[in-house]
């Protein structure tokens, strides 16, 4: 988290350096600025809650440096370097796909608004805590090493490897026999979904965290691992020592009792419209510090965005006419298409260069034969933020003929 505070103070200290740039008028902020800042700040937010206790934020941290210090190179004139790592730009966009496959892929998953209206069920209500809880201590107690993964929001398909499919009841006797060291499925993970375990002797990704104490060995490793990768929980006991642990992100909390346990259980295992429950103020106060710097960022970037000047541009637009009166027809019209110039009111704005405009011209006050209209930057249609400052030629001349009667 703190490599998160740096790299946005480095920014925030890049906007401030550059603020005598900005022009002394600054941007009106309106009602739907307002939103828009706040929009990208829960969106932000939101990312990074999900990434922080993951592998992930390393990454995007090591990204930030780099992209602070293309601006710091780029600023103090050292031509080379940042010309490099401008070269670079094309590499990083696919290096942030590649190594974010998996994390883009639960980022949309998550913000799959159709999912959370339909209510869809990936979230067990609880996974029998009182069941559990009595069966890993057995397990404790006997020095017999095992996992139990709790797939909660995240699917764990792509995950897991080489699993057994079972679809059973959880139970204490079925939790016993499959982690004994002569059954067949006892080296590996249970996967539970849905109050069900639904298979066995599966294989997990390894966590490659250098904070690992030396006493915890692979199954610890594994647990990490795919809590790394996911929102699931694992259960861990540990076949040296006996103690039970439960893996969270990348952290790994000791469990002292089957009381504990069940409550630790209850308690994140808890049903999503029970945990939609939350106070308000708790919602919006709580984890105050990196909302709070996400806030600012997010405003100080729009600010600099609205304030640079906006790009101007020369485009063609293409004529379209109303209100011909009734029993006439336009034969053609010259030019067909005009050119208009135009400029973004700023940075915030569409680009003008890839634009689709028209021209409406008004036909209702045409004579048969030639017709010569004027053309004023009125009639062009542009979209918000984008102002059109020119058009030539500033008249066009339309043919128009007596339409035949209909019979």
């Amino acid at each position: 988290m703190n490599y998160c505070y740096i790299i946005s103070l480095v920014f925030l200290a890049q906007i401030l350096r550059h603020a005598n740039r900005i022009p002394a008028a600054m941007p009106s902020i309106g009602l739907k600025d307002i939103l828009d800042i706040l929009i990208m700040s829960v969106l932000v937010y939101q990312l990074y809650s999900w990434f922080r206790r993951s592998r992930a934020i390393q990454v995007l941290a090591g990204l930030g440096v780099v992209i602070a210090f293309f601006f710091v190179t780029r600023q103090t004139g050292l031509q080379m370097t940042s010309w490099v790592l401008q070269q670079l730009e094309t590499v990083m966009i696919v290096l942030v796909v590649v190594v974010f496959q998996n994390e883009i892929r639960q980022a949309l998953y998550r913000f799959s608004l159709l999912r959370e209206l339909l209510g869809n069920s990936t979230q067990p209500p609880s996974s029998s805590p009182a069941l559990i809880s009595e069966a890993v201590f057995e397990l404790a107690a006997a020095r017999t090493g095992a996992l139990l993964v709790f797939e909660r929001q995240d699917r764990l398909d792509e995950h897991l490897l080489h699993g057994t499919t079972l679809d059973a009841q959880i139970s204490v006797p079925l939790l016993r026999n499959l982690f004994h060291n002569g059954s067949p499925l006892h080296d590996g993970a249970v996967l539970i979904r849905d109050e069900r375990i639904v298979q066995a002797a599966c294989l997990l990704p390894l966590s490659d965290s250098s904070n690992l104490p030396q006493q915890y060995g692979t199954r610890h490793r594994a647990a990490l691992g795919v809590t790394e990768r996911s929102d699931a929980l694992v259960l861990v006991v540990s076949e040296e020592r006996g103690q039970v642990s439960l893996a969270i992100g990348d952290q790994l909390q000791p469990i002292r009792s089957p009381e504990v346990l069940k409550k630790r259980l209850e308690q994140l295992l808890t049903p999503q419209s029970a945990r939609q429950r939350i106070p308000l103020g708790r919602r919006l106060f709580g984890d105050l510090v990196p909302k709070t710097v996400t806030l600012l960022g997010v405003t100080a970037i729009w600010l600099v965005l609205a304030a640079r000047p906006g790009e101007v541009a020369i485009v063609p637009a293409t004529l379209t006419f109303h209100g011909l009166p009734d029993g006439m027809a336009l034969v053609r019209s010259h030019p067909e298409e005009v050119t208009v110039r135009v400029r973004s009111s700023s940075g915030l704005a569409p680009s003008p260069r890839q634009l689709d405009l028209t021209a409406d011209l008004d036909l209702s006050d045409v004579a048969v034969g030639n017709n010569t209209l004027r053309l004023t930057v009125a009639q062009v249609r542009a979209p918000s933020g984008v102002a059109v400052v020119g058009v030539e030629p500033s008249s066009v001349r339309v043919t128009i003929r007596s339409a035949p009667k209909k019979k």
